[in-house]
């Protein structure tokens, strides 16, 4: 990891999702062009989130390309995304927790995965349970037969949970000798083209078939509780442009 991938977290926080952050259109038009990953070695796949809708809006279509192909997929959340509204109550953000739990498994079935495992770590607190979680992912992983790849939110994505998540998923991965590949989520929120805290040298297009896209969006879908307001006047945790700004971009990896 470069050491401009150490201060994503402070270009994100400075681009709030209410500021609408690099608009789909530039990405287009910038057309950047990454070798295609070769997913022919990968035997089984485990996807792992930090919270519920990351893997889908990241991977989701890798997912339901290779789950299609008969590939196991399992996908693994760190946490149940209790935190999406800061203000809840106690009571508020354990049905939150149980929605989004809910939401996710109706996703993975949609995805062709396996049903999902919930860690229940603490949402916006990951980082902290960091080594926690690096355990738990290893035991998850030694268990997979060999051929098995790990997808993991990219330690540079900018939301802190995002990056211990894919700085746990690293040391898992090394400890057990999986291949490894970090996707980014909110990079495409904040980043240029060309942007020097991005790795492309690293990057690789994931390709996809009209089904598999068909297949992320229907299971996008499935998670309401973030892309609709909580409340009349409210405004939903995602924003509308997030879906379409994600289509549009395509599935990338780090590797």
């Amino acid at each position: 990891m470069t050491i401009a991938e150490l201060d994503n977290t402070a270009r994100m926080a400075a681009c709030p999702l209410a500021g609408g952050g690099t608009a789909e259109r530039v990405w287009t038009a910038a057309g950047v062009s990454l070798p295609p990953l070769d997913l022919r070695d990968c035997t089984e796949l485990v996807v792992v989130g930090a919270h519920p809708d990351d893997e889908t809006l990241g991977f989701g279509g890798a997912v339901a390309s290779l789950a299609g192909s008969g590939v196991p997929v399992q996908i693994v959340s760190a946490s149940d995304g209790g935190a999406a509204f800061p203000d809840a109550s106690p009571l508020q953000r354990n049905r939150l927790e149980k929605t989004r739990r809910g939401e996710l498994h109706e996703a993975a079935a949609l995805l062709g995965a396996l049903p999902p495992i919930s860690l229940g770590l603490p949402d916006g607190e990951i980082a902290e349970h960091e080594q926690r979680l690096a355990d738990l992912l290893s035991g998850v992983l030694a268990t997979r037969p060999p051929g098995t790849w790990c997808a993991a939110t990219w330690r540079g994505d900018g939301h802190p949970d995002h990056e211990a998540v894919g700085r746990a998923a690293a040391v898992a991965a090394q400890r057990t000798g999986v291949v490894l590949v970090e996707y980014p989520v909110w990079m495409w929120h904040w980043a240029l083209p060309n942007d020097g805290a991005v790795p492309w040298q690293r990057g690789y297009s994931v390709p996809l078939t009209a089904s598999a896209l068909q297949r992320k969006v229907a299971a996008a879908q499935c998670f309401h509780s973030q892309f609709t307001p909580p409340s009349p006047g409210a405004d939903p945790v995602l924003p509308p442009y997030v879906l379409p700004r994600l289509l549009a971009v395509g599935e990338v990896v780090f590797r």
